[in-house]
C-alpha cells in the first residue's frame, strides 16, 4: 500500500512513522532528499526478544525504531546485562557505530513487539555529506547521547540504591510520557529489565518498588507503574 504523505508517497507505515513521525530527524528534509534516503531501506516487525544486532557486529545501516520498545545493553560477568539507553519511536539504533564504521559496542533487543527500518549506510553517508542541517542534528543527538552516558556512570556507580531507582523511573518517564492519567509511564518493562537499568539484583528492585509504594511515592499494578508523588521520586533520585 502506498501512503501519501504531502509529497511522498511511503510503501509501508514504519517507513512513514520513521521519516514523518514527530521525533524523527529527517521530518524536515526536503522531499526529493526523503526519496534519495529512502531507496535503498527495510522495514518489518519485530517479535517481543527478537535481536536487532548483536555486540560485535559491523553494521550495515542505520536503523529507526518506527513502533514499540527497544532495550539497548552490554553483556557483563556471568551473563548478566546492563542496560545502557532505552528507545522510543523515530529513535536511531547503532548511530555511533555507523558513523565512525566500528563494530557495535552494545547490542540491541526488542522488549515489546516493534516495527524497524534500516537505511543503508551509502546513501545515508552521501546525505549528511550534502546536507549540513542533518549532520549537525545527528552530531548534537551523538552529543546528548554521550552526555547522558556520562551522567547515567556516575549515577549508577555513586547514588544508592533508591537513588538508583528513582533515576531509572524518571528516565523511563522522560524517554515514554505518561499515559493519560498523568501519572502511568508509558513503558511496561519486566523487573529484571529494570534492575539491569538500575545496576542492581532483581529482588532489590523488586523491595524497592514495593517501599516506594508503601511511601505513596509510586503505585504498581502489574508491569504498571504510576508515579504518584513526582515531585518526591525526583527528590529521592537528587539525593542518590
Amino acid at each position: 500500500m502506498l501512503l501519501n504523505i504531502g509529497e511522498m508517497l511511503y510503501t509501508n507505515l514504519y517507513l512513514e512513522q520513521c521519516i514523518e513521525g514527530p521525533f524523527s530527524i529527517f521530518r524536515e528534509l526536503p522531499d526529493r532528499e526523503k526519496e534519495f534516503l529512502i531507496k535503498d531501506h527495510l522495514c518489518g516487525s519485530l517479535k517481543k526478544g527478537e535481536m536487532i544486532f548483536h555486540e560485535g557486529n559491523r553494521p550495515a545501516g542505520i536503523f529507526c525504531l518506527a513502533t514499540g520498545k527497544v532495550k539497548v545493553y552490554k553483556e557483563g560477568i556471568g551473563g548478566r546485562e546492563q542496560i545502557i539507553r532505552m528507545v522510543r519511536p523515530q529513535g536511531l539504533i547503532g548511530f555511533a557505530a555507523f558513523i565512525s564504521g566500528s563494530p557495535y559496542s552494545a547490542s540491541a533487543v526488542a522488549i515489546e513487539d516493534s516495527g524497524i527500518c534500516r537505511f543503508d549506510r551509502d546513501p545515508f553517508m552521501k546525505l549528511l555529506r550534502r546536507n549540513p542541517d542533518l549532520s549537525m542534528k545527528l552530531m548534537r543527538m551523538m552529543a546528548v547521547e554521550l552526555a547522558f552516558s556520562n551522567k547515567r556512570t556516575i549515577s549508577l556507580t555513586q547514588k544508592h540504591i533508591r537513588g538508583r531507582l528513582a533515576e531509572s523511573l524518571l528516565v523511563l518517564r522522560d524517554t515514554y510520557g505518561l499515559e493519560n492519567d498523568g501519572q502511568t509511564i508509558r513503558a511496561y518493562v519486566s523487573r529484571e529489565d529494570l534492575a539491569c537499568f538500575s545496576n542492581m539484583t532483581t529482588s532489590n528492585a523488586i523491595r524497592t518498588l514495593s517501599v516506594f509504594a508503601s511511601e505513596a511515592v509510586i503505585s504498581l499494578d502489574g508491569k504498571k507503574i504510576s508515579i504518584v508523588d513526582q515531585a518526591k521520586l525526583e527528590k529521592i533520585s537528587q539525593l542518590g
